[in-house]
C-alpha cells in the first residue's frame, strides 16, 4: 500500500472536518483568528490519523471515525501553542511560520490554547458536532469512555506531568528514569491515547485494545526519539522549527544520554517492538503498521 497517499487522504478528511467546524467566526474575532491560525499551519495531523488508522484496524470505516479523532488534533495544538510560548520553550518558529505569541500575543495565545483544550471536549460530549453520515455508528458508551482516555492522555498524568518534568529537568544532568518518564507522559501518552480510541470507538475486544495499547506506546516513544535526534541533525527550514533548541535551553534527550547511534538503534527497535505488538490483527493493520515504519524516515 501506498502509507503516503494513506495518510494523504486520512489527513484530508480531518482537515475539512476542521475547516467547516472552525467556518463561523466566533467573538472575539481576535480569539477566533488565533485559534484557526495555528490549526491552519500545516500540521502532520498524525494523531487523529492514527486513531482513524486504528479504527480501521478494527475492521470500521474510518469516515464514522473523523469527527472524535479530530479532538486529538486540537489537543495537540493547544499543547503547541502553549510550548512555544516564553515562559516554555520560547520558540519563534512553528511549522515554518511565527508563533502564535509572535503573532497574537501571549495572553491570545495562552487563551487561543485554553480555547482548543476545553473545545476538544466540548465537541466530544455535543452529539449535534459529532453528525455523520452513519448515524448512531459508534455508541454513546464508547464514546465516554473514548473522552476518559483521552484526559488521562493529555492530562497531569499524561502529557502535561511530561511537560512539567521536561521544564524541571533543564540543566540537570541527564538519566535514564528521568528520560523515560519525561517521553512516556509528553509524547507517547498521548499518542498511545489516539491510538487506543480507534479501539476504543471501535468497540474492539480486550485483548485487540492491550495490542493497540502496546503499539502506541512503542510507536509515541519511537516518535520522540526520532525527534530528538533531528533536533540535532535537522535544518530549521525543513523542521519548520528551531533546530538546535533541546540543547539551547539544557533538555533531557536521547542523544545527549545515549548518543546519536544508540538512539536510532533503540528507536529501530521500538518500531520493531510496535509492529509486533500487531500480531493479532490482519492487513487492515498495516496502515498502522507503514506509520510506525515510516517513523525512523522522518525530516520533519
Amino acid at each position: 500500500m501506498d502509507i503516503d497517499l494513506y495518510i494523504k487522504e486520512k489527513k484530508a478528511l480531518v482537515d475539512a472536518f476542521l475547516e467547516r467546524y472552525f467556518s463561523h467566526t466566533v467573538v472575539p474575532e481576535t480569539l477566533h483568528k488565533s485559534i484557526t491560525y495555528s490549526l491552519s499551519a500545516g500540521g502532520k495531523r498524525i494523531r487523529p490519523v492514527l486513531c482513524l488508522a486504528a479504527y480501521e484496524a478494527c475492521g470500521r470505516d474510518p469516515v464514522e471515525a473523523v469527527p472524535y479523532a479530530t479532538a486529538f488534533e486540537l489537543i495537540h495544538t493547544y499543547s503547541l501553542i502553549h510550548d512555544d510560548l516564553p515562559a516554555m520553550d520560547d520558540d519563534d518558529l512553528r511549522r515554518g511560520k511565527p508563533t502564535n505569541h509572535k503573532v497574537f500575543g501571549e495572553g491570545m495565545a495562552i487563551l487561543a490554547g485554553d480555547a482548543l483544550l476545553t473545545e476538544a471536549f466540548y465537541l466530544l460530549s455535543n452529539m449535534n458536532s459529532l453528525a455523520i453520515d452513519r448515524e448512531g455508528a459508534v455508541p454513546e458508551s464508547a464514546i465516554l469512555k473514548m473522552i476518559h482516555e483521552l484526559a488521562g492522555g493529555a492530562g497531569m498524568l499524561g502529557m502535561v506531568g511530561g511537560q512539567a518534568q521536561d521544564l524541571l529537568s533543564e540543566n540537570e544532568e541527564p538519566d535514564a528514569e528521568t528520560l523515560f518518564f519525561i517521553h512516556k507522559c509528553k509524547t507517547a501518552a498521548l499518542i498511545t491515547s489516539s491510538v487506543k480510541a480507534g479501539g476504543i470507538l471501535a468497540c474492539c475486544s480486550e485483548e485487540k485494545l492491550g495490542s493497540l495499547e502496546r503499539y502506541g506506546e512503542n510507536t509515541g516513544f519511537a516518535f520522540q526519539v526520532v525527534d530528538d535526534i533531528l533536533d540535532v541533525e535537522g535544518e530549521t527550514e525543513v523542521l519548520g522549527k528551531t533546530a538546535g533548541s533541546d540543547e539551547k535551553k539544557k533538555k533531557m534527550t536521547y542523544p545527549k544520554l545515549y548518543g546519536i547511534d544508540e538512539s536510532r538503534r533503540r528507536a529501530r527497535e521500538l518500531v520493531d517492538m510496535a509492529i509486533e505488538a500487531l500480531t493479532s490483527f490482519d492487513e487492515k493493520a498495516d496502515p498502522l503498521r507503514k506509520i510506525a515504519q515510516r517513523l525512523l524516515e522522518r525530516r520533519s
